[in-house]
């Protein structure tokens, strides 16, 4: 319902009023912030001046710790301090420009008069902090705007549950500080301000929808009580904006017992990364943790080239033998047995020998009868840990022997007076009675200096051979495969490479030896297009994040690896996986991101499409333009992407793998300006023309998307996951190109909803 003239006038008149208290405060904020930046400098001149002190002597470094520790406390405060008002002036700022976008008019059980309460990005409180001008949209009362229809609402609160009636629901649209557009629902968010976000062209980052979110997304924002939680949602259901907020709901809610470093996402690309940036921030979060799992396993094996799954869609299209089970529960639950008879001693650890000087300083058979040595029936890990600590006890007494050795007095010979000087320490060389005392002070001194490296080993666990470890397994296994699995193991690591199926149940055979690779501080772990995770590295990051709840989205209708299953199925699977006590699942089935045209196209190459449902935001028939000759396809090729990009701002050339991107690179190139290629060490998203495999645009999305060649030498009908993450990324305009027969991927119903042209010369 449009409101009237004279509403509108005394709303417009309220936006007035709240946009002169948040300059106020902007301006009180702004002096606060120089002030702290003051205190920041001051602080970091004081710390510089105060924490130098020699870093080659262990004792000096003791006596400095407590001062640099207080040092760098002060540091920190004031720096965090200063980030604080950095963040209450961004988020103030964007107030200004759009303070509030709803309203909700209660009235509780016993009061005449129902109360007016303004929903925003963020709260804002009168001068007198007596009275709230703007209620964040994640307190407690703000839900009611958005799963609450008129009439008797409920809400919970800290307190327990509260009732009150919801006797009117108002939307705005404001920008820079004028209502543009203003009405009343009794939806959650109505169509026509939905239309006109969703209507509006990409940019290079993707936009909070604090002021659109549905029910079926606020559900999953406000959850609190799941310990797993899996949200299946089609493509452009909004998914991935939910996540986004729920973070800063969860950052909100917990406020004085959760903070940003303790929550991390696993993004699907950098490109994504970069993507999604800046949506927590302009709520006046701080960004979490983002790591993608390529750059997580780079970090647990240095040294070796890890198979990404970008290396593994553009160079293998089928299954290795075994893979499979490497990549399954059965695989880890393996790596848990195999320890299980390395308890009963049936198997023993591979040791190595650390060397010292370029010979062994503790052999790997004595190494071997130290362990042999140690209580039977404490767990393999501590065990180990025993051995490391005894191998290190008799490091230290060896140290007193090793100082009269021949090398230590050659080498001390070989010392400059500077370095002399530096290993007395605090020291002279008046302090000793006679040379022999100094001689054999600094003889200790150099050896145990020398001898870190031997402790370093040891500390590290470089006497156990990991991977010798992990060919055993291999070996053992009670599969076919096991031999062909094994082989290929040995032989990808004598090159430095770990091809991707090995790498969960590798880490997970390391981490139980060790004892190491677990992180309890963090509290929730995200995973992003989660159906291209193996069961493996599932069952891996539940061990790795042991008190973490775990969120997990995706769309098993984009899986580029793994089999389509149902949303139930995807449940259970990942609750048994994840040990889940209280897993609950979110299906969204309503498509927001393209237009009707597109949606109803792209589900049309689905089996079970039907089960999509397209929102009504009406535009462009998708076209297809089929090319008699490889000339006139490359004509209307240049022509689709000079058209597109006339009209949209991101126009993005989606291909299969990086050979054919690179191809049409060149077709293009000095045709097409400005034009981008990426690949999968890109982080930032230009603007313009883009060329990208579709593994990269996972979770991404363009304003029109031209899908080059959908022949049948471009497509099998196996590959309906691929042209459907394809299409779905196009939000407002989609070409398709086929230059020669077109491929059974286009479904016959496809077929019916797209404008059909035959180009020829």
């Amino acid at each position: 319902m449009k409101s009237t003239d004279p509403e509108r006038q005394a709303e417009q008149a309220r936006v007035d009023a709240v946009i002169a208290a948040i300059e106020d405060q902007i301006i009180r904020t702004k002096a606060a912030l120089a002030k702290a930046h003051a205190e920041t400098r001051a602080v970091e001149k004081n710390y510089g001046a105060n924490t130098s002190i020699n870093r080659y002597e262990i004792d000096d470094i003791a006596e400095s710790r407590a001062e640099i520790e207080q040092q760098r406390r002060l540091l920190f405060q004031a720096s965090e301090n200063e980030e604080i008002l950095k963040r209450q002036l961004a988020t103030l700022q964007e107030l200004k420009k759009s303070p509030y976008f709803g309203r909700i008019d209660i009235l509780d059980p016993g009061e005449r008069e129902p109360e007016s309460l303004y929903i925003g990005v963020a709260s804002l409180m009168n001068s007198d902090k007596t009275d709230f001008l703007i209620y964040d949209w994640r307190a407690p009362i703000s839900g009611v705007y958005y799963n609450g229809t008129l009439g008797t609402v409920t809400y919970p609160t800290p307190n327990g549950p509260q009732t009150t009636k919801l006797v009117k629901k108002r939307q705005f649209t404001i920008v820079d500080g004028q209502i543009t557009n203003m009405f009343d629902t009794n939806e959650t968010v109505g169509d026509e301000m939905l239309q006109a976000a969703l209507g509006q062209q990409n940019d290079q980052y993707m936009q909070s929808i604090v002021a659109t979110i549905q029910q079926e997304q606020n559900d999953i924002i406000r959850n609190t009580q799941s310990d797993l939680l899996v949200v299946q949602g089609v493509a452009g259901s909004g998914k991935t904006s939910a996540i986004l907020q729920r973070i800063a709901y969860l950052l909100f809610h917990a406020r004085d017992s959760l903070n940003a470093d303790q929550i991390v996402l696993f993004s699907p690309n950098l490109l994504f990364s970069q993507y999604i940036s800046q949506v927590l921030p302009k709520l006046g979060e701080k960004n979490m943790r983002q790591v993608t799992l390529a750059g997580f396993l780079r970090r647990r094996f240095e040294g070796l080239q890890v198979e990404t799954l970008f290396d593994r869609y553009e160079t293998s299209h089928g299954h290795a033998n075994g893979r499979e089970f490497l990549e399954s529960a059965a695989m880890m639950q393996a790596v848990e047995a195999y320890l299980a008879k390395m308890a009963a001693g049936q198997v023993q650890p591979c040791f190595v020998p650390i060397r010292f000087n370029e010979e062994p300083f503790f052999s790997a058979d004595h190494i071997a009868t130290v362990y042999a040595a140690q209580p039977t029936a404490l767990p393999v890990e501590q065990r180990l840990l025993a051995t490391k600590n005894a191998l290190i006890k008799e490091l230290k007494a060896r140290i007193a022997t090793e100082a009269r050795q021949d090398w230590v007095a050659k080498e001390l010979d070989a010392l400059t007076t500077q370095q002399i000087t530096k290993l007395l320490g605090k020291h002279s060389v008046d302090d000793f009675a006679s040379l022999e005392q100094l001689n054999a002070y600094l003889a200790r001194r150099w050896a145990k200096r020398r001898l870190r490296q031997v402790y370093d080993a040891l500390y590290n666990n470089y006497f156990i051979d990991y991977y010798a470890q992990y060919h055993d397994l291999l070996a053992r296994l009670p599969i076919k495969d096991a031999a062909a699995l094994t082989q290929r193991y040995d032989e990808q690591l004598e090159f430095h490479r770990l091809p991707l199926s090995y790498t969960a149940s590798l880490m997970y055979l390391r981490d139980l030896l060790s004892g190491s690779g677990v992180d309890r501080s963090f509290q929730y772990v995200f995973i992003d297009e989660m159906q291209d995770y193996s069961p493996a590295m599932l069952y891996y990051l539940r061990h790795a994040f042991p008190l973490a709840k775990f969120t997990i989205l995706g769309d098993s209708e984009q899986a580029l690896f793994y089999p389509l299953i149902t949303p139930a199925t995807l449940l259970a699977q990942t609750q048994e996986l994840l040990a889940a006590k209280h897993p609950k699942l979110v299906a969204l089935r309503r498509s927001y991101r393209s237009t009707k045209e597109i949606t109803d196209f792209a589900k049309a190459l689905l089996p079970d499409g039907d089960e999509i449902i397209s929102f009504t935001r009406h535009g462009a028939i998708p076209q297809l333009l089929i090319s008699q000759t490889p000339t006139q396809w490359h004509a209307d090729l240049v022509t689709a992407v000079t058209a597109a990009q006339a009209d949209f701002g991101t126009v993005a050339l989606l291909t299969r793998d990086q050979a054919q991107a690179a191809q049409l690179y060149q077709l293009l190139y000095e045709r097409v300006t400005p034009l981008t290629r990426l690949t999968a060490t890109d982080s930032t998203l230009p603007s313009g023309v883009v060329i990208l495999p579709t593994y990269l645009a996972k979770g991404l999305e363009f304003d029109a998307v031209i899908i080059p060649d959908v022949s049948t030498q471009a497509f099998t009908a196996q590959d309906t996951g691929l042209l459907y993450t394809m299409a779905s990324r196009a939000m407002h305009h989609l070409t398709l190109l086929c230059p020669g027969e077109l491929s059974s991927v286009v479904t016959p119903a496809a077929r019916q909803l797209v404008q059909m042209k035959f180009t020829k010369a």
